[in-house]
């Protein structure tokens, strides 16, 4: 399904500090914001920085439309990720959304979603678009230490969430592949995925050695969010293709992984 993109100004509402390193962003608009769909993202344009020039890619990680609000999270990883960190409510933002494909929520009754570090961004409104759906969601949370955990409240609105740092300072201890609640992981028809890459291969090599379905969605570098640049091209069973167009999100079975 192709969906109509747009370019606009939107109103900051809201920049909430979540630790030293992530923060979201509220925005808003006059009118009611475009369709969305999970998996989805925007390209952001940073202001008033003369040492930053591309757009930055960020996931749509919710959407409340009783509110009418867009929310983005975003982890502080250089200057262009710092100046918007810096934004303050009535302020605006430059955006080109939404862009991407999405999940595939469709012919699912139990699923697992499992997101590591920023990784959970994209995982929040999938978790509600599943929720409205009535499909029973596992979601699992998984970091280094407690601090890397992230919005694990929110996601508790949505389904039943389990959590795993390496260092054991909450929930299980040991990587989030290790869960004891995929200990039956056959129970679940899908299992939807963003992390580290090498987390994401191990949840594929999971799910094909259980036989079920699994989703994954890419956060390659993507500095134009169209397709042409080609600096966010991946390897998949039928050629390369653009993670910004094609993707981010990919079904397991498309990519050419050695898992």
């Amino acid at each position: 399904m192709t969906m109509k993109k747009y370019i606009q100004d939107l109103i900051i509402v809201s920049n909430r500090k979540l630790n030293d390193d992530y923060f979201i962003l509220g925005h808003t608009d006059t009118q009611p914001l475009p369709e969305m769909l999970p998996g989805q993202f925007a390209e952001l344009k940073v202001e008033h920085n003369p040492d930053v020039f591309l757009r930055r890619p960020i996931s749509v990680h919710d959407v409340d439309r009783e509110k009418n609000v867009l929310y983005l999270l975003i982890k502080i990883v250089g200057k262009g990720t710092q100046s918007l960190s810096l934004l303050k409510a009535g302020e605006k933002l430059n955006l080109v959304y939404p862009l991407g494909n999405s999940f595939d929520i469709e012919n699912v009754r139990n699923v697992v979603l499992a997101g590591g570090g920023c990784g959970i961004a994209p995982l929040l409104y999938l978790a509600r678009c599943l929720h409205q759906k009535n499909v029973k969601t596992t979601i699992l949370l998984g970091g280094r230490t407690s601090s890397d955990i992230l919005e694990a409240k929110e996601f508790e609105k949505y389904g039943s969430v389990y959590i795993s740092t390496d260092d054991g300072s909450q929930g299980e201890k040991g990587f989030i592949s290790r869960n004891s609640v995929l200990e039956n992981i056959s129970m679940f028809d899908r299992m939807y995925c963003c992390g580290p890459l090498p987390m994401m291969k191990v949840f594929a090599s999971m799910a094909k050695e259980a036989e079920i379905d699994c989703e994954v969605s890419l956060e390659n570098t993507m500095a134009c969010g169209i397709g042409a640049c080609l600096c966010c091209v991946t390897e998949t069973v039928h050629g390369n293709k653009c993670v910004c167009t094609e993707g981010p999100v990919f079904n397991i079975n498309q990519l050419k992984w050695q898992i």
